[in-house]
């Protein structure tokens, strides 16, 4: 059974030292600016870059185009409604105007039926009246 011990200070802070050491040769080991194998790889991120450039440009392109499109055939939907719509109002106005004939005619058919029977009727009393000899006054038979 390994028991655990704890470092000291001396060990921590030996520890620390070759750790920085490590750190600093890293950054010494850097290639320069002007190291071929840096230069490809900026490059090579360039044109990452440009790609993907291009690729948003393209998207942008195609959303623009995606919602023109719809925009036009939302117009075109809309526009198709509203001849829907007045052609519908013209055809309720047309038929308004039907039934309001049909209704003007019916009773206008009405009162000449009322006014016949009225004459028919006053000159059944007119004729009853002239029978008896007599007519009332402010009446006048026909």
């Amino acid at each position: 059974m390994a028991i655990y011990r704890e470092k000291d200070i001396f060990e921590r802070r030996n520890a620390a030292n070759e750790a920085k050491k490590a750190l600093l040769e890293r950054f010494k080991a850097k290639p320069a600016a002007d190291d071929p194998a840096v230069l490809a790889k900026q490059a090579e991120r360039k044109a990452i870059l440009e790609a993907r450039a291009i690729r948003e440009a393209e998207k942008a392109r195609l959303k623009q185009e995606k919602l023109a499109r719809e925009a036009a055939e939302k117009a075109e939907r809309e526009a198709a409604a509203e001849a829907a719509r007045i052609a519908a109002e013209e055809a309720a106005q047309a038929e308004a105007k039907i039934r309001e004939a049909e209704e003007n005619e019916r009773i206008s058919r009405l009162l000449s039926d009322e006014a016949e029977r009225k004459a028919k009727r006053d000159a059944r009393y007119a004729a009853r009246k002239a029978r008896v000899g007599r007519t009332p006054p402010g009446f006048s038979a026909r």
